[in-house]
């Protein structure tokens, strides 16, 4: 008998996305357990090492279950960073019942995966991506950290086509950290750079999880 894939998994629930181009939209979060960052202004850190052992079965009957009273057709796999686990069966079987994937990322890590959507957040201080986001990420979020710079945007908006929206993200939608957004927004306004947007974690300020 094949011996079942196992997943550490931090927690399954329903709520709203809160970042990002999907904002507002009703979704079913899986987050996996597990960070190779760990940036210090990481607001899951619970995530880099909590979990329980989940099989793929057990994920989808989950899933299942909250889908009987929050009928979302989103699944976003979140965590930590979903990416140092083998989720490809699992976004399968998902797949397979309908359901749209989205991949929150720190874009370290790339796997072969049937995903309609790739947000990606390169960190600080290299801000470094696999290649292949370069086409395949739908939106790039910069955490605007106090060390932000406009040159580390432009660097960013250099590697990515003009249609992939970067987005300023304020650190856990600190005050500071959104004066600085605003500021580094009129900043590439006036370099000349494109497409690029202000952000929120809306999550936090509807009081959800």
């Amino acid at each position: 008998m094949p011996q079942q894939h196992i997943l550490k998994i931090t927690e399954i629930f329903p709520s709203i996305q809160g970042e990002g181009l999907r904002q507002g939209e009703a979704t079913i979060f899986i987050r996996l357990s597990g960070c190779n960052l760990k940036c210090s202004f990481c607001d899951t850190k619970y995530a880099w090492e909590e979990g329980q052992q989940y099989s793929v079965a057990q994920v989808l009957d989950e899933v299942r279950k909250i889908r009987k009273g929050f009928p979302a057709r989103w699944i976003c796999f979140t965590g930590g960073e979903p990416l140092l686990h083998d989720i490809g069966g699992l976004t399968k079987s998902l797949k397979k019942e309908g359901l749209k994937i989205q991949v929150e990322t720190n874009a370290t890590l790339y796997r072969t995966l049937p995903v309609d959507w790739y947000s990606i957040s390169p960190k600080p201080e290299s801000y470094d991506y696999r290649p292949e986001y370069r086409e395949r990420a739908k939106e790039v979020k910069i955490i605007v950290t106090k060390n932000l710079d406009l040159e580390s945007i432009r660097r960013l908006r250099m590697r990515f086509p003009e249609k992939t929206p970067i987005l300023l993200q304020p650190q856990s939608n600190r005050k500071w950290s959104m004066a600085l957004g605003i500021k580094l927004l009129r900043q590439a306004l006036k370099a000349g750079l494109r497409n690029i947007s202000l952000s929120v974690q809306l999550h936090k300020i509807y009081g959800l999880r």
